[in-house]
């Protein structure tokens, strides 16, 4: 196999080959080489040779299971030749391969030192007068219906960088989230940013095109980055900002990975038609096994975008038969920029929203299985797992009954908001059509968690958080929690 894109010789010997014979701009370049080197006489005067053995060059299309990469050294071996070759070649689809092995050679990173790469061209804010800091747009985009936008907001506000050196972009598709993104707007118009616009859901412009006016809205401002940040994204680390300027690449996104699942906001690989392919190193990089700056050919959610990029290659959202994010990372693989995704630090971490109902009455109170980091978060006692410390007694204000901080005031309020909401009350009699039956020895007026659909939920925090309590302070015990714990939990926890 000869392959044109890589050829070592003389200069006056490859001038005579290419003058061998006439050939225009648009003929076939390999099929040229390969005529000659089919030629005999051509081939023995100008003693050409084949590198079958990858000994200089190595091809990686359909070659990857041939090759190794030795991480102490930063080379890469062809095992089955067990050559060391000097040039490789993304020949083809074989580009994103390329990528991939491009962030572990030439000791950009290694198991010992780490990423050797993340220190080089660094921009040292903490040199600058904050005067002198770069202006950033941060767009805020939230185009579905999503659980914690509350936090998500939130967290915008505490990012760790001058206000007067910010400006927001607000796009908001979704009629639930608009008391949301009213209250986040009073609170930015309260304090010194740079300043603000707002697309609204009435406007009735598509996350593709509010996308597109974003990057125009920020080159109309001369902003020096653009800061993507979507609702399904939470930036925890208040700090990263700073640090993905510092990082100083063009293109870049912090790692953020659904808690507890395999779901980022990056691909390190992708298939012949553009979707989701997995990378040999993915599970290590979203495990934090391997920490760093990788190179990759898709990133979403949340990313910061250099304005010298945007004014050249300013990216294209609305590809044909693409979703926004698709078409985004499609576009800067086309221009030949990079993305790159960070997880030097652990920025921050991805919502999911697959099962969010904003048709319920405080709909984030059913996220404890979608969404469990998040709703630990808001609901469970801050002072919880001190509940386990085996310095501190359990007060007791009787003979086997315990106090534990388990909630908080939030979880109650919004438990009472549920059920009142139902207002479906049992009337208090012995009669009581939701019973196999129909009669109740215990007469009470009540409402049943299957009638507002949280008797999974309800079960589940009673297994996570109750249960650990009980076994806690009656060693030995152990037993499944049953629904009849609702009403003294309720009592006690709220």
């Amino acid at each position: 196999f000869l392959n044109s894109g890589g050829i070592i010789g003389y200069a006056s010997d490859l001038f005579e080959l290419l003058s061998h014979q006439k050939i225009s701009d648009e003929d076939d370049d390999q099929l040229y080489y390969t005529n000659i080197f089919l030629d005999k006489a051509t081939r023995d005067k100008y003693k050409i040779k084949l590198d079958y053995r990858a000994s200089i060059f190595q091809n990686l299309l359909a070659t990857t299971d041939d090759l190794e990469i030795d991480f102490e050294k930063g080379i890469l071996k062809n095992i089955v030749y067990n050559t060391q070759p000097l040039i490789l070649h993304g020949n083809g689809p074989a580009k994103i391969n390329l990528l991939n092995y491009g962030n572990y050679l030439a000791n950009h990173w290694n198991p010992i030192k780490g990423c050797i790469a993340c220190t080089e061209n660094n921009i040292l804010l903490e040199q600058l007068d904050e005067a002198n800091y770069p202006e950033v747009l941060v767009g805020v985009f939230i185009a579905q219906p999503t659980p914690f936008i509350h936090e998500y907001l939130e967290k915008l506000l505490t990012l760790d960088y001058p206000n007067k050196k910010l400006r927001f972009f607000i796009y908001n598709s979704v009629q639930y989230h608009i008391p949301h993104v009213k209250e986040f707007v009073e609170k930015l118009r309260s304090k010194s940013y740079l300043g603000l616009k707002e697309i609204k859901n009435e406007d009735e412009i598509n996350e593709a095109r509010a996308r597109s006016i974003a990057i125009n809205y920020c080159l109309l401002k001369n902003c020096d980055y653009f800061f993507n940040v979507d609702s399904l994204a939470h930036i925890d680390d208040p700090k990263t900002l700073k640090t993905l300027i510092k990082l100083n690449r063009t293109v870049i996104a912090p790692m953020l990975v659904r808690p507890y699942k395999a779901w980022s906001n990056f691909w390190g690989a992708v298939s012949k038609d553009g979707f989701y392919q997995r990378a040999f190193d993915y599970f290590d990089i979203i495990n934090n096994d391997r920490r760093g700056i990788w190179n990759v050919p898709y990133i979403s959610s949340a990313y910061l975008i250099n304005s010298s990029i945007l004014k050249e290659h300013k990216p294209n959202y609305e590809m044909e038969d693409m979703d926004s994010d698709m078409s985004f990372s499609q576009f800067f693989r086309n221009e030949g920029i990079f993305m790159y995704v960070a997880n030097i630090y652990d920025f921050g971490h991805l919502i999911n929203p697959e099962a969010f109902d904003s048709s319920r009455t405080n709909p984030d109170m059913y996220e404890i299985f979608s969404n469990r980091l998040d709703w630990e978060e808001r609901y469970i006692h801050p002072d919880y797992p001190e509940n386990f410390n085996p310095e501190k007694k359990p007060l007791q204000p009787c003979p086997d009954v315990y106090w534990f901080p388990v909630v908080t005031p939030i979880f109650c309020q919004q438990l009472i908001e549920i059920v009142e909401g139902f207002g479906k009350w049992s009337d208090g009699s012995n009669k009581d059509e939701r019973l196999v039956g129909g009669y109740e020895n215990v007469p009470t007026r009540d409402i049943h968690m299957n009638q507002v659909n949280y008797d999974n939920i309800w079960m589940e925090f009673l297994r996570l958080f109750v249960r650990p309590l009980q076994e806690h302070v009656f060693t030995g015990y152990f037993h499944d929690v049953f629904t009849f714990l609702f009403i003294q939990c309720l009592i006690h926890l709220c």
